[in-house]
């Protein structure tokens, strides 16, 4: 008896001051309020912000960190509204006054939360369809925007069906009567629609992502930024080139970032033709082509660098050097290097790059190459070639093998991956070779 007396006493304690401060100028009560929601803002701010970013920052991923800073301004401007209702129902004595006014604020907290889900789908979606979607040479990576469009769209939707039902109005009715105008509107700006609806197309198809170098109807450089209407590229002169989507989706589109095999999706291969003298030794030009290439630290190991002759050409006969550059950003580099070295080291093994014209030459100019180094060259080069045929012999068997124990049914679905993959990489190697 005596404990609920002393709560009865409490609680009449707490309603005579709620009637000493009901009492007070509204000015003062004003005042009160303003108070209160900064000492609410900083207690926000520094008890829950502020160790929450913290935790955030010492975590490995950076969608959480991306996130942390929009959640947290609407979080402040939840508690500016709520601070903001609460003052206008205690400042404010007319019932009817505060009655109309709920609703909007209702309708406040849910665009409010609307808007704390759309820009959390904006930064976990991307998350997890990169993690679960398959990386391959040929496809691009990061997440399908498209996803992440649609289910902000639908969360907006649904967010701004139940605001405009909280103050009464029927969004439903009200699409309806802009169904005509929009069609009006539609015909007036069909083109912008077009690329609009290309937009989606090419965020469902993915021939490239930002940072991917593509080619699309003599425009050639790198993807800076897509957009609803249009896509950035800035071409090797640095000039920023606008293309828009209808043009992309109409156009063949060179991806010079995707496509590598062997699953190194940058990787390119490079072509250099080179004509020498008819007088020199084929085996001789091929097997110096072929140590430059080696040379180069640009060059890959594999796919081996392979030195054919290509042309028979009314000056000289023409080789062609095929090489493979990890990273296609290497590709000048690596282009400028074996030209520069193909100058310096034809000069030092005496083999002449002729020219297009009509001089005599004498045949002394033609004799540095003693017959000897001719020989050994010819040897090597065939050795190369024999040894390029016994590689390729030697791939086909395990090509077979592999063949035949993947017919095994009961095989489990690992070790299936394993050589299924182990296949793909000999029938690499084989065409290689076969295209050689």
């Amino acid at each position: 008896m005596k404990c609920m007396s002393v709560v009865d006493d409490v609680i009449d304690s707490i309603n005579e001051q709620i009637d000493v401060a009901s009492d007070l100028h509204p000015g003062i009560k004003f005042l009160i309020c303003i108070v209160l929601t900064a000492i609410g803002y900083y207690l926000v701010k520094y008890a829950v912000v502020r160790p929450w970013g913290r935790v955030v920052m010492s975590t490995d991923t950076a969608w959480d960190d991306k996130l942390h800073r929009p959640v947290a301004n609407r979080a402040y401007f939840f508690l500016f509204v709520g601070s903001a209702q609460l003052s206008i129902l205690w400042v404010s004595d007319q019932a009817s006054f505060n009655d109309g006014l709920s609703p909007y604020f209702s309708a406040i907290y849910i665009l409010t939360a609307t808007s704390i889900a759309s820009v959390s789908i904006k930064h976990i979606i991307p998350m997890v369809m990169d993690r679960f979607t398959e990386k391959s040479s040929v496809t691009v990576s990061g997440s399908n925007p498209l996803i992440t469009f649609t289910l902000r769209f639908v969360v907006w939707f649904g967010g701004m069906y139940l605001a405009l039902t909280e103050i009464g109005v029927e969004l439903f009715g009200v699409l309806a009567s802009l169904a005509v105008f929009s069609l009006i509107i539609g015909l007036a700006v069909q083109q912008t629609l077009g690329n609009i609806i290309n937009s989606f197309l090419l965020a469902i198809d993915r021939p490239f992502e930002i940072g991917d170098r593509i080619e699309v109807e003599g425009t050639w450089g790198s993807v800076v930024g897509t957009g609803i209407l249009s896509t950035k590229v800035l071409d090797r002169d640095e000039r920023l080139v606008v293309i828009p989507n209808n043009t992309l989706v109409q156009s063949t589109i060179i991806n010079h970032a995707r496509g590598g095999g062997d699953g190194v999706a940058r990787r390119i291969s490079i072509v250099v033709d080179v004509g020498v003298d008819y007088r020199e030794s084929t085996e001789h030009v091929k097997l110096t082509m072929i140590k430059i290439a080696r040379d180069c630290e640009y060059i890959m190991d594999e796919p081996k660098p392979q030195v054919l002759l290509t042309e028979l050409g009314d000056f000289a006969k023409v080789f062609r050097l095929f090489a493979w550059v990890n990273d296609y950003s290497d590709e000048q580099l690596a282009r400028d290097w074996l030209l520069r070295t193909i100058d310096s080291r034809f000069s030092e093994e005496s083999i002449n790059i002729p020219y297009p014209t009509s001089v005599e030459l004498t045949e002394s100019v033609y004799t540095q190459v003693s017959t000897r180094k001719q020989a050994a060259a010819t040897k090597k080069m065939e050795q190369e070639e024999q040894k390029h045929l016994e590689e390729r012999e030697e791939a086909k068997e395990k090509l077979d093998d592999l063949n035949e124990q993947l017919k095994d049914v009961n095989m489990d679905k690992k070790k299936r991956a394993e050589l299924e993959e182990e296949a793909r990489r000999l029938e690499t190697v084989i065409n290689m070779f076969d295209s050689a």
